[in-house]
This record gives structure tokens, sequence and C-alpha cells, in this order.
């Protein structure tokens, strides 16, 4: 996904769900921190999206501009309408969010797309194969601080079993990465 097409993600899915702003995450929500992030972390064609002021519309968006939808069809990316509870997320978020709107690009329209460590912290949670390379490559290509993360972690809604894993694989992570450099 590129940038300008995160720009029609929100214009289109502001007006399916007559929102002037939606909350942006899960892997393309890079693009606010990272407008020309590397390609490796930009490969998603799907953009999870809520309306921030009219929740209620998200099965509207997915319907209308989600997975097989006719939007998919013609712009080759699609928009997953989704309630933001779907993402383990640490405290504050929400207070950290990047603001994307342009006011022609947008239509003025705001994105809000979760800051880089929240994200990353989100995808550990997850920890599935494809989020553990997204965080190796954020820290790998320094767009994250290991510490930040780490952090971060430690804000997440989650049992101490799973905290521990998480710090323990972001601090063996980190170790992995500046062994490499010497």
């Amino acid at each position: 996904m590129r940038y300008d097409q995160l720009e029609h993600a929100i214009r289109a899915a502001c007006d399916v769900a007559d929102d002037t702003e939606l909350l942006i995450f899960g892997s393309q929500s890079i693009l606010g921190s990272f407008p020309e992030a590397p390609e490796s972390l930009r490969t998603s064609i799907e953009v999870d999206v809520q309306p921030m002021n009219r929740p209620e519309m998200t099965d509207n968006v997915d319907g209308a501009l989600g997975q097989g939808s006719q939007f998919h069809q013609t712009h080759g990316f699609y928009v997953h309408g989704i309630l933001i509870e779907a993402a383990t997320l640490p405290e504050g978020w929400a207070d950290r969010t990047i603001a994307v709107s342009h006011i022609s690009r947008t239509r003025g329209h705001t994105g809000y797309c979760l800051e880089v460590h929240d994200l990353a912290a989100s995808k550990l949670v997850a920890y599935r194969e494809k989020d553990r390379v997204f965080v190796t490559v954020l820290l790998n290509e320094g767009l994250i601080d290991g510490h930040t993360l780490l952090n971060r972690i430690r804000y997440l809604p989650v049992s101490n079993g799973v905290l521990n894993r998480l710090i323990r694989w972001v601090k063996i992570t980190m170790a992995d990465l500046s062994m490499g450099e010497q």
C-alpha cells in the first residue's frame, strides 16, 4: 500500500460511514508515521479502520469497501471495517495517534494512525510470524526504538505470561540485531 492509497481509503471510508474521522490500525497505519516506509512494511493490501464518531457504521464500511468488494477489485486494495477493540493496544495509545489529513487528498477527513511503537506492541501481541518479522524490520531499519517498545509492551492489557514472552522476544531480537552489526 502507498500513502496516496491510504488517503483514498480515508476518503472512501469516511464517505461510506458519513463520518469525518477514522481510527486506522493494523500494519498499514505505519504510513502515518512513515509515508515512505520500506516496501517490506507496506505489502498488505488491507487497511483496518473504524469510523471514529460512528462506530456503528463499521460493518457498512467493510461491506462497501472490504475484501472482494467492487472497490477492492477496482483499486487493488481494500478497507477492512473492524472495531478497534479487535486490537490489543498499550494504555494511552489514543493520545499518540498520528493524523493523516489533507484538504484536497482526504477531502479534509482525518485518519488517525497508530503511533509506530503502539503499532509494534500490538503486532507482537498477535505474535504471528508475519507480525514478528514486521517488528524485526522496524527495529532493524531504526524506525522504532527498542527501549520505547519495551516500555509500551509493559502497558499492554495482557497476562504476565504474555508480557514476559514479549519482553523476552524484544530483548533477544535487539541483541541479535546488534550482533549482526559488529
